[in-house]
């Protein structure tokens, strides 16, 4: 990852748009490293979905959620503990109560360090903006799904288990049939698997297969993935029928005993001839990797 030279990974707020009553989205304009970020209020509550990199980017979300409240009290929630998405958590230490689910918790316990350093090495504007990061503790930690009701509007929180990583999180408001994803789907690029082992195995391809099932089956109306345009169930089908042919073809490479790096090549060809357009090609090798370690022996 740090050969890549990632752009500025700044929030920009101009670009909000209201996506059902009371439920706003901040896009991420297509800009690497920055998330789709989600303002869902209620009659008296507010939550806010994703912190963006680091205390800056944090700085200008929870001003805007701030100003969008008003006097209603203010939630935080991150779909999963990667920096992009968490390592801004710090700001909104006395102004809104943090939960998340225990998996995604002990994951920014165990493996916040590591990530921290991981990506201050992707170059100096990323750097920048996790200057002066103090890892997070979430205030309220449930095992796997929780309700949060903000006043006349509930919204659903719930642990996928291990897929994208191990503490993945769902956020669905059943009432704007919307759901946020964060990264177990993405649109318009491949997708990000975080397989660096030693360091880090725990991205799951066959058990994201089966969650992204599970997430269709929800049926919702809009889905706000954590990077790209938001979309809808079509968006889930895309993401899971990737993820199969993925598995199926490099398995299929895998029974003959054909080399990881013959498969890494071969299955990178024609990943890219099918989606051309895509980005986040840098992704495919890992994904290969994951299931050809995942590979029934």
């Amino acid at each position: 990852m740090a050969e890549y030279l990632y752009p500025e990974p700044v929030v920009r707020i101009t670009d909000a748009r209201e996506l059902a009553r009371d439920l706003v989205v901040i896009p991420n304009r297509g800009v690497q490293l920055v998330p789709n970020i989600g303002i869902i209020g209620g009659t008296h509550s507010v939550l806010v979905v994703e912190t963006g990199l680091g205390p800056r980017n944090a700085e200008t979300v929870l001003k805007f959620a701030a100003d969008y409240a008003g006097d209603r009290k203010l939630y935080l929630t991150t779909t999963h503990f990667h920096p992009e998405h968490a390592f801004g958590a710090q700001v909104f230490t006395e102004f809104a109560t943090f939960l998340i689910n225990k998996a995604q918790a002990e994951d920014l316990a165990t493996k916040g360090a590591g990530y921290l350093a991981m990506f201050g090495g992707l170059g100096e504007p990323v750097a920048r903006q996790l200057e002066g990061i103090e890892l997070p503790t979430p205030d309220l930690v449930y095992d796997n799904s929780y309700d949060l009701d903000l006043g006349g509007r509930v919204v659903q929180l719930r642990a996928t288990g291990r897929a994208h990583s191990k503490g993945d999180q769902v956020v669905t408001i059943p009432d704007a049939g919307v759901m946020f994803t964060g990264d177990l789907a993405e649109a318009g690029q491949f997708a990000i698997f975080p397989w660096f082992p030693p360091h880090d195995t725990d991205v799951s391809g066959i058990r994201w297969i089966a969650v992204m099932e599970q997430l269709a089956a929800a049926d919702p109306q809009a889905v706000v993935p954590g990077h790209g345009d938001i979309g809808g169930p079509q968006l889930l089908a895309d993401v899971h029928d990737y993820l199969q042919l993925l598995r199926d073809e490099t398995w299929l490479r895998r029974d003959s005993a054909m080399s990881e790096e013959t498969i890494i090549e071969e299955v990178t060809a024609l990943m890219i001839e099918r989606h051309p357009e895509w980005a986040g090609r840098e992704w495919l090798a890992p994904g290969i990797g994951c299931l050809c370690a995942e590979h029934p022996a």
